[in-house]
């Protein structure tokens, strides 16, 4: 039996937030529940020094319809 390989598309999403404070734990529960609903999974979360944002790295896996859009010149 032929092993079928995944194939993903990815999301990177910065959190609302500012230079004096981080997102607020709300804002950031529904960017990710937005995120869930759509679809995606959370793979991989983190912060750039000094910027009190949380950058939120997603997955899906490929549809039928973003590997058309891929294939386009």
């Amino acid at each position: 039996m032929a092993e079928e390989t995944n194939q993903w598309e990815y999301r990177v999403v910065a959190s609302p937030g500012n230079i004096w404070r981080g997102p607020k734990e709300e804002d950031l529960e529904a960017l990710l529940n937005e995120l869930g609903v759509e679809g995606w999974e959370v793979a991989s979360t983190f912060t750039i020094t000094n910027s009190n944002k949380v950058t939120v790295v997603a997955k899906r896996p490929l549809s039928a319809e973003g590997r058309r859009r891929r294939s386009w010149p």
